[in-house]
């Protein structure tokens, strides 16, 4: 007498489509992250950059303080024109917001919105 009658023995697990699926998406996951990547990078030297250039003390100051931290962290999604500064309790404090659009394919694009300020 056979001990397996009652036991299912069915295979379980993901097919070759579905690992080439899987694939697939974490791929394109992996190009998009890979795209995106930069611009966080960009972004943060846009904060390091905005936070030295609230030492200034005039408008044009500030921007020319910024422009030239830009110059070398080779920022290229804003200028020190494109700055709101503004003085809060006798404190300068330098505003930023842009956009960063990524090409994905076709006519579809990754829309990535940054704003920030210095502290």
């Amino acid at each position: 007498m056979s001990m397996k009658r009652g036991i299912r023995t069915g295979q379980r697990g993901i097919s070759f489509i579905g690992l080439l699926f899987v694939v697939g998406v974490l791929a394109c996951l992996g190009v998009l992250g890979a795209q995106a990547f930069p611009t966080v990078v960009e972004y943060q030297a846009t904060l390091k950059a905005a936070q030295k250039a609230s030492a200034g003390n005039t408008v044009l100051e500030v921007r020319q303080i910024f422009d030239k931290a830009a110059q070398i962290d080779d920022i290229k999604s804003i200028t020190g024109k494109d700055l709101v500064i503004s003085k809060v309790n006798d404190k300068v404090v330098v505003s930023f917001a842009y956009n960063r659009e990524i090409h994905m394919f076709g006519p579809a694009h990754l829309l990535l919105k940054y704003q920030g300020q210095s502290k």
